[in-house]
């Protein structure tokens, strides 16, 4: 597999070399030069292999070159060690629930396949590798856990001020060792946009080995395919495929869906849920593209003004509106239906959403009310615990604390400060990595 940038300006790479850049030099996104299609047969057998198979199969084509197959083997065995159960909430709504891995949140699963896809290419460098990021929230907290202590990789989380939930905030702040976080007083565009410039800084990475872990990363979006097949494994009507809402910020899981429904996962549509920041759900609307400043909400990790991967779903269907629009719409959802939707559905049906999956509760709810007859999921993309000062006074009582939880609520978090002002983040890493 080969992977081409977006701008089409840089030579096509390797998974490794797609890997370690993170962008192209030209500043695109990588994608591959072509789209392996999985037969139908092994969707309509999928019950007879393990989650370790599934995940095995559906990657060796993007890593091929790359990773040999007992490594592949052992870092997808390592990135699901954990349950991904798809979970009725009523007749016809289902939740898929990506929460249950050691951050709570959905982007443990990309982040534990980069860490240690980064982890077997470090051994074979001289220079250490710096993973740099940029987090609305749930990022940060896997990327630091899947990342911490690898041998040869040290990583710097940017994340904006007082824009991140208590929980999310000790998740990325209180490992230290390799992990070292900066706190931006700025929104999380800031911080990405800060991001992009190191990138494009040479001054700067002709002395320091930088790579990117957010969705943006190869070795981050594409085993986010995983959980939509292990989804498809558990559909219990297979004679109709479901509607897949997905909650969407950056635009890198709901892209991961698509990607895998263009290989042949069954679906019989997918839904971009998004809060205020509605830039892709006006352009579904018939409207021009046209990102905008990020405002903030209560579902924080969809708080994207200019989500860096739709660029990739225009790709996946070259750039046609029309057949765009006949596989994906898009809702927004404000703040107060985000609230009313996780008190009604916690009440009536005794399921609890944290916000952003309540965001895309609502928006499948939406649509299935407008199309009778159909089922689908929503993915609930983290744990309540993680935003229990929006829930808790919704419901009217405490979540109970995972283990994961009880064991950094005490911990003192240890962040750097810093204004979104890029000279202060060069100081920051010419500082650490002279």
């Amino acid at each position: 597999m080969r992977y081409f940038s977006l701008n089409k300006q840089s030579p096509d790479v390797g998974f490794k070399e797609a890997t370690l850049q993170g962008q192209a030099p030209d500043k695109g996104l990588y994608f591959p030069d072509h789209i392996p299609v999985i037969e139908k047969e092994y969707f309509d057998k999928i019950e007879q292999y393990s989650n370790e198979d599934i995940a095995f199969r559906l990657l060796k084509p993007y890593v091929e070159g790359a990773l040999p197959d007992e490594e592949l083997a052992r870092i997808v065995g390592e990135t699901i060690n954990f349950p991904i159960p798809l979970e009725k909430v009523r007749e016809d709504i289902y939740s898929l629930e990506l929460f249950h891995g050691p951050t709570l949140a959905f982007k443990d699963v990309g982040a534990r396949f980069m860490s240690r896809c980064l982890g077997y290419f470090a051994r074979e460098r001289s220079e250490r590798v710096v993973v740099l990021v940029a987090t609305s929230g749930d990022t940060g907290g896997a990327v630091a856990h899947g990342f911490y202590d690898v041998p040869g990789v040290d990583v710097v989380i940017l994340y904006p001020s007082g824009k991140v939930s208590s929980v999310q905030e000790k998740q990325l702040t209180t490992l230290g060792k390799n992990i070292h976080a900066l706190e931006v007083t700025g929104s999380f565009d800031d911080c990405q946009q800060l991001v992009k410039q190191a990138f494009t800084d040479a001054a700067l990475t002709s002395r320091i080995f930088l790579t990117s872990a957010n969705s943006i990363n190869v070795a981050r979006w594409l085993p986010q395919q995983i959980y939509y097949l292990l989804a498809w494994k558990q559909w219990k009507e297979k004679e109709q495929p479901p509607v897949i809402c997905v909650p969407s910020g950056n635009f890198g899981n709901i892209c991961a869906g698509l990607l895998a429904h263009r290989s042949g996962l069954p679906a019989s549509h997918f839904i971009a849920a998004c809060n205020a920041n509605d830039v892709v759900t006006r352009y579904l609307q018939g409207g021009d593209y046209q990102p905008q400043k990020a405002v903030p909400t209560l579902s924080n990790a969809m708080d994207v003004g200019n989500p860096s991967n739709f660029v990739r779903i225009l790709e996946l269907f070259n750039h046609e509106f029309g057949s765009l629009s006949k596989v994906l719409s898009s809702a927004s959802i404000s703040d107060e239906e985000t609230k009313q939707t996780i008190r009604r559905v916690f009440e009536q049906d005794g399921y609890l959403t944290d916000p952003h999956g309540a965001v895309g509760l609502l928006a499948l709810e939406r649509y299935l009310g407008e199309h009778q007859g159909q089922r689908g999921f929503f993915l609930e993309t983290a744990h309540p615990v993680k935003f229990y000062d929006v829930v808790e006074p919704v419901i009217g009582t405490a979540i109970p604390l995972p283990p994961a939880v009880q064991s950094i609520v005490d911990l003192e978090k240890q962040s750097h400060v810093i204004a979104p002002d890029y000279e202060e983040l060069s100081a920051y890493l010419r500082g650490r990595y002279h």
